[in-house]
């Protein structure tokens, strides 16, 4: 198994043992939309808890990759996603939460889904 499977079994996992339902073939182009920032510990998560990462998470992903309009229901999705993902779990992966953000606002077309 390639580190790259071994990160997608790795978040699909975390989603499993959290019951957030999952579709493999959209986290895997999630992920792979990612690079190289997987493999780096500080990149590959987002802390729910720093203002300055919650804004980068609005505006790079769900405003530059999504094409979504800045807003106050960017801010309720990104808290919502925190919550269900847990406020005290340390290791929120980039990957979940900008999986569970694609499925939110229905955008899977942005990765040919």
């Amino acid at each position: 198994m390639s580190k790259f499977d071994e990160k997608v079994a790795l978040y699909k996992k975390f989603m499993d043992d959290r019951d957030i339902r999952s579709n493999t073939e959209l986290l895997t182009a999630v992920t792979k939309g990612l690079g190289p920032s997987i493999y780096k510990n500080d990149a590959e998560t987002v802390s729910g808890s720093d203002p300055k990462e919650l804004e980068t998470v609005k505006k790079n992903f769900l405003m530059k990759k999504l094409g979504l309009a800045d807003g106050p229901e960017l801010d309720k999705a990104i808290g919502e996603v925190m919550d269900r993902i847990g406020k005290s779990e340390r290791n929120k992966y980039r990957a979940v939460v900008y999986y569970m953000l694609v499925k939110k606002f229905d955008k899977e077309s942005v990765y040919g889904m």
